[in-house]
């Protein structure tokens, strides 16, 4: 059967997109943060969206503390990131071989908003 694609404005993260690339330019975000890699088994997708999200917390410390210019942008990452993570959190099964956030490498603001997006962007596929 024939199964139409679903048009990009329903991916449930195309906020967290949009925001992302508000926020992908910002100078004054400089923050090293765990960024989880692009071509994790597919297992691993949840956790390492989950990392991706925790480490959004750390560039939202960041910019309460320097006033940044992108900071509700980064709020609302935060807060819908958030939201989706505990609606999939019911049924969500993490193979126990998927990597902790810490474990992967830390990389600057700008490579870890790339990664950020490429993840995202496999969801909304």
């Amino acid at each position: 059967a024939y199964v139409p694609k679903t048009a990009a404005g329903h991916c449930k993260w195309a906020e967290v997109l949009k925001d992302l690339e508000q926020i992908k330019t910002s100078k004054d975000i400089d923050v090293s943060l765990y960024t989880a890699d692009t071509d994790e088994d597919v297992k691993c997708q949840e956790p390492v969206i989950r990392c991706f999200f925790l480490e959004t917390k750390v560039i939202l410390q960041e910019c309460l503390i320097k006033n940044c210019s992108k900071t509700q942008d980064v709020l609302n990452i935060w807060k819908n990131g958030n939201a989706r993570l505990e609606i999939n959190k019911l049924n969500s099964t993490t193979s126990a071989k998927c990597k902790e956030c810490e474990e992967y490498e830390e990389k600057n603001f700008t490579e870890f908003i790339k990664s950020f997006v490429k993840v995202i962007q496999k969801e909304c596929k």
